[in-house]
Order: C-alpha cells, then sequence, then structure tokens
C-alpha cells in the first residue's frame, strides 16, 4: 500500500513520540531518583552527625538512654527513619524500631560481623545492613566520640520505598509536563494537517487542474495566511492565463480572417487573368489590386513579426542620443502624396531647435510613423494636423493631435488592442490590421515611458508620449 507523505510523517511522529517519551521518561526518573537519593543520603547523614553532637555524653548513661529514646523515637517517626546507637562491638544500645527491652548490660542485641572499616570513606550504605532489614535500606552513620575517644555509631535508616515514593512524587510532575508537552505537539501536528496539509492538497488539485487546461477553476481556500495568498495569486494566474488563451483565440481568428481576406482576392483575380475571365484592357487594374493586396499582407506579417520581438522581449533596444525633430519631419515628408490628396497640412511647434531623446532610434521612427498615419487616416479633407514637442522636467513630450473623427467613450479603452479596428475606420482604412496603436504602446512601454491619449467624438484625437531627455538637448526655440 503506497502511503502519502502525511501518513508517513503520522507514522514517524506517532514512533518517535511513543520511543521518544519512553527514553525520556526513564531518563527523566533516573535523574529524579539520583537526585531524591542524594538528597536523602545527605539528610541522613547530616541528621546522623547532628544526634551524635548533641547526645555524645548521654549515649552510654543508661539512664538519659531512655529519655534519649523517646525523643529519637519522635524524630523517627516524623522523618519515617530509625536512628540506632551502636558500639564498637556491634552491640546495639537504641534502636527507635526494636520494641524489646535491653539487658542486664544494656544491650539489646548484638550485630554479627559488624565491622564499619569495611566501609572505608563512605557515610553511607545502601542494602539489609547486616541482615536486619527486609526490603532495602538506605543507612547514614556517623561516629560517636567522647574525649577523642571513638565509643561507636549514630545510624539513621530510610526504607528504599519510602525513597521511590518520594521520587513518583518529584516524578510525577516531570512526567505530567513531559505528557502535556506532547499533547501540545500533537495539537501543533493537528494545526499543521488543518492549515498546511489540507489547503496544500487544495493547491495540488487546482494546478492538476491547470494542467490539464481547465483555467477556469478556481480554489475554495479563504486563509488568512501566506498560504491563502498564494491560492489568490494562483487563481489570479489561472484567470490570466485564461484571458491569454481566450486572447490568443482570438488573435488567431483574427490572422487567419486578415489573411484570408487579401489571399482570397490575390487568387481569384490571378485565377481569372490566367483563364482569361478578364478582357486584356483590364488585366492592369486587377494586376494593381492584387498589388495593393500583397502590400497589405507584407504589412501585416511584418507588423505581426514587431509583436512577436516585442512579447518575446527579444527586441533589445539599441539606446543612443538623436533629435527628435528631425525624424518627425521626414517622416511627415513620406506622407506628402496621401496629404495633398486630402488636402491635409501640418503645425509644427518646436520648443527648441533640437530635442535630443535618449531611446532607440528606428522603432521611435515606427512609433511616429504609426501616430502620424493614424491621424492622417482618421482626420477629415481640408484639415490640419498638429505636432508640438516641448522639453519638461527630464522628459521630452511628443503630441500628435488631429481634427478627425475622434473616438467613441466606449471604443477609447480598446485602441491598444491588438486587430481592433472602429466601426469609423472600417470604411477608411482597407491595409490597416488594427495592429498600428498596439506596437506604438508596446515600443513606448518597452521604454519604460508612457503614451496616452485624448479624444472627443467628432472633435479628434491627440496622443502623447514621453522620452528620456538626452544630455544633448539644447534650449533655443523654433516654431514651424
Amino acid at each position: 500500500m503506497k502511503l502519502n507523505l502525511i501518513t508517513k510523517f503520522l507514522c514517524i511522529y506517532i514512533a518517535i513520540s511513543i520511543l521518544g517519551f519512553i527514553g525520556v521518561s526513564s531518563i527523566i526518573y533516573r535523574i529524579d531518583y539520583n537526585n531524591v537519593h542524594d538528597e536523602e543520603e545527605d539528610n541522613l547523614y547530616r541528621q546522623a552527625v547532628s544526634i551524635a553532637q548533641e547526645f555524645a555524653p548521654d549515649y552510654f548513661n543508661n539512664e538519659r538512654l531512655k529519655l534519649i529514646n523517646l525523643e529519637l523515637k519522635t524524630i523517627s517517626k516524623l522523618n519515617e527513619s530509625r536512628i540506632m546507637f551502636i558500639d564498637m562491638s556491634g552491640n546495639v544500645i537504641l534502636d527507635t524500631g526494636y520494641a524489646n527491652g535491653a539487658d542486664e548490660n544494656g544491650v539489646l542485641y548484638n550485630i554479627e560481623d559488624f565491622n564499619f572499616d569495611s566501609l572505608g570513606a563512605a557515610h553511607s550504605t545502601i542494602g539489609n545492613f547486616y541482615g536486619i532489614f527486609q526490603e532495602k535500606t538506605l543507612s547514614a552513620f556517623a561516629p560517636i566520640t567522647n574525649k577523642f575517644v571513638m565509643k561507636g555509631y549514630v545510624v539513621v535508616h530510610l526504607p528504599e520505598s519510602i525513597i521511590t515514593d518520594r521520587v513518583y512524587t518529584t516524578f510525577d510532575t516531570n512526567y505530567y509536563t513531559l505528557l502535556m508537552m506532547l499533547i501540545l505537539c500533537l495539537g501543533f501536528v493537528g494545526m499543521y494537517i488543518i492549515n498546511i496539509h489540507k489547503p496544500i492538497k487544495v493547491l495540488s488539485k487546482a494546478i492538476n487542474e491547470y494542467g490539464k487546461g481547465n483555467l477556469e477553476y478556481r480554489i475554495s481556500l479563504h486563509n488568512n495566511d501566506e498560504i491563502g495568498q498564494l491560492a489568490i495569486s494562483l487563481d489570479y494566474m489561472a484567470s490570466k492565463l485564461n484571458e491569454m488563451d481566450e486572447f490568443q483565440q482570438k488573435f488567431l481568428s483574427n490572422i487567419s480572417h486578415d489573411f484570408r481576406s487579401p489571399l482570397t482576392s490575390i487568387k481569384g483575380y490571378l485565377e481569372a487573368i490566367s483563364d482569361g475571365t478578364i478582357p486584356p484592357e483590364m488585366v492592369n487594374k486587377y494586376i494593381n489590386i492584387v498589388l495593393f493586396e500583397t502590400e497589405r499582407l507584407t504589412k501585416l506579417t511584418s507588423n505581426i513579426l514587431t509583436l512577436n520581438d516585442l512579447d518575446a522581449k527579444a527586441a533589445r533596444l539599441e539606446l543612443g542620443n538623436f533629435d527628435i525633430n528631425p525624424i518627425i519631419r521626414h517622416t511627415i515628408e513620406t506622407f506628402e502624396g496621401t496629404c495633398k490628396k486630402k488636402h491635409i497640412q501640418f503645425q509644427l511647434t518646436f520648443s527648441g531647435e533640437t530635442a535630443f531623446v535618449y531611446a532607440d532610434k528606428s522603432k521611435i521612427q515606427q512609433v511616429i510613423y504609426n501616430l502620424i498615419d493614424n491621424a492622417i487616416k482618421f482626420s477629415r479633407e481640408n484639415s490640419y494636423i498638429f505636432i508640438t514637442v516641448k522639453e519638461k522636467g527630464e522628459k521630452i513630450y511628443t503630441s500628435i493631435k488631429d481634427t478627425g473623427v475622434g473616438i467613441s467613450k466606449e471604443n477609447l479603452g480598446k485602441i491598444w488592442d491588438r486587430f481592433y479596428k472602429s466601426d469609423s475606420s472600417r470604411g477608411r482604412d482597407k491595409k490597416g490590421s488594427g495592429l498600428g496603436l498596439s506596437i506604438t504602446k508596446e515600443i513606448i512601454e518597452t521604454h519604460g515611458e508612457n503614451i496616452d491619449v485624448i479624444s472627443t467624438e467628432g472633435v479628434g484625437t491627440e496622443f502623447i508620449f514621453t522620452l528620456p531627455i538626452s544630455k544633448k538637448n539644447s534650449t533655443p526655440s523654433s516654431t514651424q
């Protein structure tokens, strides 16, 4: 069975948690045991030393031993311990846990093989203390001296079970702390599943849908976090890709239409010329129509290639300093024939004799050509086209304004769209592809500059674009 990532993670987490909990609990118990054991050992030893010092003169006074015995029994009961006085021969003369009385020599009982020398420098031992106890017992001892003479030992005993109980008291606190940490970690795992794993699964499904081409699929996530932002970004990306797909379909449809029309005309006229349908005297007329349509196809192909370069960001700008004023004049000269037919005149206003800009000269020539061509196309006969170049701040502003038909408000935002042609252009522009303004905008934006349009229907249209001024620009003014 194939396990997903979260299942593997949970299995590993549970295994590590159980093993870690057991291991850490064992370590904590051992640490707590050693700490409590050492603490109890020190307490017993201090108690033995204190008793040895306080009651030393009375240890072997039978009359005083009875009083001491009562007092020490009270101490033993409070501390849950057992106190013994043992002389050097192993005779027990006081034992708070012994119920029988002493013999005529004041001895309660004798410990066989009693030898404190075997303990060396140690002041405690653990075991059954020479077989006296049934369970494991911690015993601490302190010497009894009188006038610098060793008389015996005070031994204080504490059963191991009591120490263990005290260890568990301490361990329980640490145990529950560890358990709470484990539960808290489990809570974090749950939060991870809810807030990260499940959203990631939703995002993964969305990406799979996008991969299948379903760009209309929308992500049902409303997290106010980075994953939620990622979902919004993916939704936005999908919507843009969908728009691009729709645009591509429309683009191909427009290209097909714009190519099909002239190709159909060319094919029809050439076939008619070939089979003799067209009279010889009319052949030149229809050859000119074929040439017209061929020119139209050439221009359309050139524009499409230009847009492709701009889209692919493959169009590397050959930036340099040049004067924009003569470019405008030379471009106007190329439209001389068309302007004479329509009786259109140009009025130029330059803020200086020169207007040097820093840009790609050939592409800016194309921009100016497209804008002037557009202005002539939509200008009425016997009208003016106004071109203004002025310096403002660090920019050169170029304005091309016609007094033509203008653009309606509802169409103003569409003029930059590829293959867009306004209704007013349908009858006027037989060669137009609807790409000129789109190319113009792409070129200006590739330079990092702006182009704006102001238009009033029935009054005219003005295009204004900016270019960065170069250091070679001069300031004398002239008007033409």
